[in-house]
């Protein structure tokens, strides 16, 4: 049960802070969600997990959307969302061996 505590834990900062970020209230994203305040209270502090459906509607109240990845994509996806040093490097990259004569897509 640790993994779920953790896991809603960290969900309803990621949220609080959504809210924060968005100048509203508890009681506003609420509303928004169709949901009552102190539901809305209990997920963001971790305490109650919420539906599939509730926690879309609580995103979307905050101007986002919940997206399901892969486990093996989240690395990717991560980099992604960094900021990185040199802001004028791609996202993506190709590699070269010695002998080829054009990058491309590795096999």
């Amino acid at each position: 049960m640790q993994r779920n505590s953790e896991a809603t834990q960290q969900l309803g900062r990621l949220l609080r802070d959504a809210r924060k970020q968005a100048g509203l209230t508890q009681e506003q994203v609420a509303e928004r969600a169709g949901i009552t305040r102190p539901r809305y209270r209990d997920i963001e502090r971790g305490d109650a997990a919420a539906r599939a459906t509730t926690l879309i509607n609580v995103a979307r109240a905050l101007g986002m959307e919940l997206m399901l990845i892969p486990q093996a994509m989240v690395p990717g996806v991560n980099s992604l969302l960094r900021p990185s040093e040199d802001e004028d490097r791609p996202a993506f990259t190709t590699q070269m061996d010695d002998d080829d004569e054009h990058p491309g897509p590795r096999p």
